[in-house]
């Protein structure tokens, strides 16, 4: 796809790669002249040789207007090239990039100690820094950020969406995490099962960015990071804050007070480095201290040596390259010259390449036979002609995570239910983006019909293994309709009726943007499997809260 100038923005000025190079610009159009000023000096003279002026005026047409007109094309053609030489740049573009990385959590510490003032301007904001850095470094990484105080929350699934990240980035504080305190070892075991339930074949990272003030017990923090060392995550603990510490801000409206414990004395927050340090050892990973310059290059050495997987991730590049803009110009004038020069023998040569035309236009028409379409045969119903046309194109090598997707999805569309399964579960496994969420929802609709087979010997399995898809498809993309239907379906073990939402498209080469419509068939319809859902998803909000009311402050009475 082909990088696009976004005229919403606000356009950089223009740079030059090279400047030196602009002089171009002016010689080369100076030295064109002078030579076309020399070389009509030269036929003058050599002109004079044979007759007056008077008489070349009448035996010799001099074509001065024609000769003038050819000298400004030079010269602007020679403009042209110069300034290309240098390297001009302007605007602002985007576009997809290919490139390579990793699964990576990362846990950010919003206790109260964190808006502690012993880094400037305090350790979070100098914590979202770190990140934002990290981020830039490592575009293709799928990231997620959790956020933790006294229990952890994740605040975005694995995702390369910069938008999302920022969003939650900029509004974490710890107002965000309900319940005080700090309790490492919950964030380090949420990250963990969060890295564990993704998908692909990059390597996993857990870094956790904290002042190391954690009111666990050493061995829970040490096992939780253990335990994610023994599953093949990488962890990276990271501090902040100094060893001298500092008393912790308390805005109360527009007064700024101090904390205080319950005894009415001043907290003051210190950097503990030995936690972090026994949680790196422990899982065998890498401590980053705080007094460590530039965490977010050191977080990245840390992660070098771990398997990537090649990713397609939206870029923006400023001051873009444009010295086609000016050299496809100066070429196009310099064929034009060149085309004037030799014009008369074109002209006398053209019965002859029209009679070649004649022959080679239609004889290319004729050989260009076009394929049929294998997403237009699934679209008119003929799914047998559809799987067959899909696996001709994976005999002559199409092995591509698209082609397979699709015909996955036709033979899915054929009831070939446990050849499908497997064909797109294997796509799921290897693939990005969109074709990994198709398939995955489509891998779901086969295990969910066959679960609702009434003869079926492995009902329950297969209803488990949709009930996962359809969890994590609606983890990613949660306004999705079909797959709160389908999930509904898979939550209720009861004899088939209708089998569920369609497929999350199907057959198609390109993108497929009319997904079917949900069936209101097999018990609950669509707005009551919506309420049904809403329902479930309010109760357990209510029962969070009321846990985070009940142990708000932990163990101890600290709850900062």
């Amino acid at each position: 796809m082909p990088l696009t100038v976004s005229l919403g923005e606000h356009l950089p000025p223009l740079v030059l790669d090279t400047p030196f190079w602009a002089l171009l610009a002016i010689v080369l159009p100076l030295v064109v002249g002078w030579l076309r000023r020399q070389r009509a000096v030269q036929r003058e003279r050599r002109l004079a040789r044979y007759a007056e002026a008077t008489a070349l005026a009448r035996l010799v047409p001099m074509r001065e207007d024609g000769e003038r007109r050819r000298t400004w094309r030079l010269i602007t053609a020679a403009a042209l090239i110069g300034l290309a030489m240098a390297g001009p740049r302007w605007g602002l573009a985007r576009g997809p990039v290919s490139s390579r990385g990793i699964d990576m959590a990362i846990a950010l510490d919003a206790s109260l100690s964190m808006m502690a003032p012993d880094e400037k301007p305090n350790r979070l904001e100098r914590m979202k820094q770190e990140v934002r850095r990290l981020r830039a470094m490592s575009q293709a990484d799928r990231v997620a950020l959790i956020a933790f105080a006294g229990r952890s929350y994740i605040l975005t699934p694995l995702t390369s969406d910069d938008g999302a990240l920022e969003l939650f980035l900029e509004n974490l504080d710890p107002s965000v995490v309900g319940q005080a305190g700090s309790s490492i070892a919950k964030a380090m075991r949420q990250g963990t099962e969060l890295l564990l339930a993704s998908d692909g074949s990059a390597d996993r990272a857990l870094v956790v960015m904290t002042d190391g003030e954690s009111f666990d017990p050493v061995e829970d923090v040490e096992t939780a990071a253990r335990e994610a060392g023994a599953k093949g995550v990488s962890v990276v603990t990271v501090g902040f804050g100094t060893a001298r510490g500092s008393t912790i801000p308390v805005r109360d409206g527009s007064s700024v007070t101090v904390k205080t414990d319950e005894e009415g004395n001043v907290v003051v927050t210190r950097y503990s480095p030995e936690l972090l340090e026994k949680a790196a050892t422990a899982a065998s990973g890498t401590f980053i201290p705080a007094d460590a310059s530039d965490k977010a290059t050191r977080i990245r050495g840390a992660l070098r040596a771990l398997r990537t997987a090649r990713r397609s991730v939206d870029t923006r590049e400023d001051h873009v390259p444009r010295f086609l803009w000016l050299l496809v110009p100066a070429l196009l004038l310099l064929v034009y010259d060149s085309w004037r020069l030799v014009a008369p023998a074109a002209t006398a040569a053209a019965p002859a390449m029209l009679s070649w035309l004649l022959v080679l236009v239609p004889t290319v028409f004729l050989g260009c036979a076009a394929e049929p379409d294998p997403a237009a045969l699934f679209k008119e119903g003929r799914v047998a002609d559809a799987i067959a046309a899909y696996r001709a194109m994976v005999a002559q090598g199409d092995t591509s995570a698209r082609t397979v997707y699709n015909l996955g999805t036709a033979i899915l569309g054929a009831d070939s239910l446990q050849e499908a399964q497997a064909m797109l579960e294997a796509v799921r496994k290897n693939s990005e983006g969109d074709v990994r969420a198709r398939a995955r929802f489509n891998a779901g609709l086969a295990a969910l019909k066959q679960g609702r087979m009434a003869d079926s010997p492995d009902a329950d399995q297969q209803l488990a293994s949709a009930r996962d898809a359809y969890r994590a498809y609606l983890m990613e993309r949660p306004g999705y309709a079909d797959a709160k239907w389908n999930y509904e379906l898979a939550l209720r073990k009861q004899p088939p009726q209708s089998g569920g939402g369609g497929g999350g498209g199907g057959g198609g080469n390109n993108r497929n943007d009319d997904p079917p419509q949900p069936q209101s068939q097999g018990g609950l319809d669509q707005r009551q499997a919506d309420a049904l859902l809403n329902s479930a998803a309010r109760e357990e909000k209510d029962v969070q809260g009321r846990k985070q009311r009940q142990g708000r402050v932990p163990r101890g009475g600290k709850d900062w």
